[in-house]
C-alpha cells in the first residue's frame, strides 16, 4: 500500500524542485489570505492552479480528492453564515425566522473561496511532489534534517493514517466485523477500532524517532544527497519574484484601505 499521495508522473510541474513548488504555495496562501477579495481567489484558481494540474495530468486525482474534503466544509459555511450573519440585512429569502441575508453569503463567498484554494494548491504539492525529494531540497538549502523531516512527514500523514485504518478494518472483517446494517450501527462498530488506530500511530512515531536517532539526525553537520534534486537559475528567480509577490499582497490592502 501506498504511503503517499504522490502521482508519479513526467510532467514540467513534476520536475520542478519541491523548495520552488513549496514557496508557491505559501506565496499563494499569503496572497488570498492577505488580500480580502473572493476574486483574488478565483483568479489563482482559473489562471494558476487549474492550468498547473492539466499540465501535471493530476487534475482528476485533484478533483476527486478536493470534493471530499470542500464539500462538506462549503455546504456548512454557506448555510451557517448565510443564516446568522450578524451584520446581515439585505434579505434575499426568507421563511418563518431564517433569512438569507446577502452579506452572509458574500462573507461565506469570501472565506470558502480561500478555503478552496488552501485546499486546491497543497493537494497539487502533494500530488506532484514526493517527500523524499522535498526533504532531500530542504536539507541541501541548510534546513534542519530534524526540521526537514517535519515538513516532508506531513505529505505522507494521511496517507499513513487511511493504510493503517484500512489494515485495522480488514482485519477485523477477517474476524467477523460485519459493517451492514443502519449508519447508527456502523459507526458503532467503528468505534471501537479507534483505540488500535491511535495507539499504532503512537507506536509508528517511536519507530520513527529511534529510526531517526540511529540516522544521527541531531547532528550539526552538513549533510550530503545520494540524489540531488535538479535546481535551475530560472527557478531561483521565480522563487525570489514569488517572495516579492507575496510581500506585495501584504501591503496592498494596507496602501488601498482595504482593511
Amino acid at each position: 500500500m501506498s504511503t503517499t499521495l504522490f502521482d508519479n508522473r513526467k510532467s514540467v510541474i513534476h520536475r520542478l524542485n519541491p523548495v520552488t513548488k513549496l514557496i508557491a504555495l505559501l506565496a499563494i496562501i499569503v496572497t488570498v489570505f492577505a488580500i480580502p477579495l473572493w476574486w483574488v481567489a478565483g483568479l489563482i484558481i482559473v489562471v494558476v492552479i487549474v492550468p498547473a494540474a492539466v499540465i501535471s495530468r493530476s487534475g482528476g486525482r485533484l478533483l476527486s480528492l478536493s470534493l471530499k474534503i470542500l464539500l462538506p466544509i462549503i455546504l456548512v459555511l454557506f448555510i451557517v453564515q448565510g443564516l446568522t450573519f450578524p451584520g446581515g440585512k439585505t434579505i434575499i429569502w426568507q421563511w418563518g425566522i431564517v433569512d438569507v441575508t446577502s452579506e452572509g453569503l458574500l462573507f461565506a463567498l469570501g472565506i470558502g473561496s480561500r478555503i478552496i484554494v488552501l485546499v486546491l494548491a497543497s493537494i497539487l504539492l502533494v500530488l506532484t511532489t514526493h517527500p523524499g525529494d522535498l526533504m532531500s531540497a530542504l536539507s541541501e538549502r541548510g534546513m534542519s534534517p530534524k526540521f526537514a523531516y517535519i515538513i516532508a512527514s506531513t505529505l505522507q500523514l494521511i496517507p499513513a493514517f487511511r493504510d493503517r485504518a484500512d489494515s485495522i478494518l480488514l482485519a477485523q472483517q477477517a474476524r467477523g466485523l460485519s459493517l451492514k446494517g443502519s449508519p447508527f450501527r456502523r459507526v458503532k462498530v467503528m468505534l471501537p477500532l479507534l483505540s488500535p488506530l491511535v495507539l499504532g500511530m503512537f507506536t509508528d512515531v517511536e519507530e520513527r524517532s529511534t529510526a531517526m536517532e540511529a540516522r544521527a539526525f541531531g547532528s550539526t553537520a552538513r549533510r550530503s544527497s545520494l540524489v540531488p534534486v535538479p535546481d535551475s537559475m530560472a527557478q531561483r528567480v521565480a522563487r525570489w519574484a514569488m517572495v516579492v509577490i507575496a510581500l506585495g499582497a501584504i501591503a496592498t490592502p494596507i496602501v488601498m484601505g482595504l482593511l
